[in-house]
């Protein structure tokens, strides 16, 4: 089988072993409500297992990669139990992204937001399009990000830039995020995909056992406290869930 099917994801398998997972809700952005947030861990999951798989290309349909919660559809949780099942699925996908075996080329375009701009960190090589933008919205919603980006972010781009980033909700331009190291490559938009598919490509033709103990080598040895990470960021997003002043301002955003 090459192809999994799933309600907002699709999933297909080329001839090289290269699987492409592309966020399907592009007139809402590929914002995040619980089915997007379940097939993606899924989606994940599935390629994991998958023998044919080598290598994986994450994008999104449409004018953005994810657009972050989805507004319409957000439903707040109103017990500690609902929102940890929440926010315990969010990290379920980062898990199988960063934490899975195989390597994940993004392929970032439009707007990252949020939880979609965690997940375009969570690839290993995140390739982003020139026009492309990302931003936390959390802090300033009384909330909290996920996705690891705690662990991952100071790695990347240094800890004074991860407190700004992740604190005061600035929007960066794709060519920024290249310079300070957190974009792998920025490219002109027309060739995103044609660089992402050279990118997975070179991937799966190297020896598997080699380039998946080089993920989890390097995520082990680089950001070391990453379930801790993982395990902090649940609990801290789950107090938020619950303080009343977040959904004033969440339904101000």
């Amino acid at each position: 089988m090459t192809d999994f099917t799933y309600e907002t994801v699709l999933s297909a398998l080329d001839d090289h072993g290269v699987r492409t997972i592309t966020l399907n809700r592009p007139d809402s952005l590929n914002a995040m409500n619980r089915q997007l947030i379940d097939d993606v861990a899924k989606a994940f999951e599935d390629a994991n297992a998958d023998p044919k798989t080598k290598a994986m290309i994450f994008t999104g349909a449409g004018k953005a990669f994810c657009a972050g919660d989805d507004r319409r559809e957000h439903v707040h949780p109103e017990t500690e139990e609902e929102a940890r099942d929440l926010v315990l699925a969010i990290q379920r996908a980062t898990h199988a992204i960063t934490l899975g075996p195989k390597p994940v080329v993004g392929a970032i375009n439009g707007w990252a937001v949020g939880g979609g701009f965690e997940w375009a960190i969570n690839c290993d090589f995140p390739v982003w399009a020139e026009s492309a933008k990302g931003f936390f919205p959390e802090v300033s919603l009384n909330l909290f990000v996920t996705g690891a980006v705690t662990s991952l972010l100071p790695a990347l781009v240094g800890l004074n830039k991860a407190r700004e980033m992740l604190t005061f909700g600035d929007r960066y331009a794709a060519q920024e995020l290249g310079e300070i190291g957190l974009a792998w490559k920025v490219v002109p938009d027309a060739d995103l995909m044609t660089t992402a598919q050279e990118t997975a490509h070179r991937l799966a033709a190297l020896p598997v056992l080699s380039v998946r103990a080089m993920k989890r080598v390097l995520n082990s040895a680089a950001v070391p406290d990453i379930n801790k990470a993982l395990n902090l960021e649940t609990e801290a997003t789950i107090a938020g869930f619950m303080d009343p002043e977040t959904t004033r301002l969440l339904q101000q955003f």
